[in-house]
């Protein structure tokens, strides 16, 4: 009897490069992958900006969760405030993808919303990139005016926040890292920062994965694009993670910001 026939997904070394490049500046300075490879597929590459946002969701997916697992093992996860996110990211991510397929996801009209959308998400990136160790000072004092003034309040925003990331995550990949960390600086000025990233990463999952798998139901995933991301992503971010103390954190922090600058410019202005 014939053994059953399995065509292998094509690995792209092209890709798999990209993904080395993606995965060491993430793991060298915590800046989201989406922020990076996101623009790097719709402009250097061309692929369709709903295929790269889906494709980048799932790889998002993987990364995350392998970086969950070590945040988890480390104990620098507050579930609670991960749990908080999630309630208002993933229904809100789930209506998004919904309200995408039926208006037109692959449209012309769909590309273009969503190529403004992430270069919008890439600006507000830059910019609380920039000005992320100002903000958690002020957050950090005792008269702060950006500090909620209850647990009730601390607990809506959270949902609030989630819902926005959730909508912004499922369009353009972009928000879950630099946006999420930098809001919860501010709800949780009490909290190590350790704590405030590790969060930040274990909200990632549910949301990326529910995204990711929203795109790939309406179509919207290159499989041997992701296989192939991930074939270099993996070692990427871990040398990257291992060098990331040796790193002038302060400068490839504004260095990746005035990047995005220009990304998100030109894709808001397409």
């Amino acid at each position: 009897m014939a053994l059953p026939h399995f065509d292998l997904p094509h690995i792209d070394p092209i890709y798999s490069l990209s993904g080395l490049g993606v995965g060491f500046l993430v793991g060298l300075t915590g800046v989201g992958g989406g922020s990076l490879m996101t623009p790097l597929l719709v402009l250097l590459f061309g692929v369709h900006p709903a295929t790269a946002v889906g494709t980048d969701l799932l790889y998002a997916a993987v990364t995350k969760a392998i970086g969950t697992l070590v945040h988890g093992l480390k104990g620098s996860v507050d579930w609670r405030v991960t749990g908080r996110l999630a309630i208002g990211s993933v229904p809100a991510a789930a209506v998004t993808l919904w309200l995408l397929h039926r208006y037109g996801l692959h449209s012309p009209g769909g590309a273009a919303l969503i190529q403004r959308v992430l270069g919008a998400a890439l600006l507000i990136t830059s910019v609380a990139l920039i000005f992320r160790p100002q903000l958690a000072a002020l957050a950090a004092r005792p008269d702060s005016p950006v500090r909620p003034a209850s647990p009730v309040r601390t607990t809506l925003w959270t949902i609030v926040t989630g819902v926005v990331l959730g909508v912004v995550v499922s369009m353009t990949s972009v928000g879950a890292g630099a946006i999420g960390v930098t809001v919860l600086l501010l709800l949780y000025p009490m909290l190590p920062t350790s704590r405030i990233v590790g969060s930040d990463v274990a909200h990632a999952v549910p949301l990326t994965l529910v995204a990711g798998i929203g795109h790939w139901m309406i179509g919207s995933v290159d499989w041997a694009m992701l296989l192939s991301l991930l074939i270099g992503s993996v070692p990427g971010i871990a040398l990257g993670s291992h060098l990331s103390k040796r790193a002038p954190e302060a400068l490839l922090r504004n260095l990746l910001a005035a990047v995005l600058v220009l990304v998100g410019v030109q894709l808001a202005a397409a």
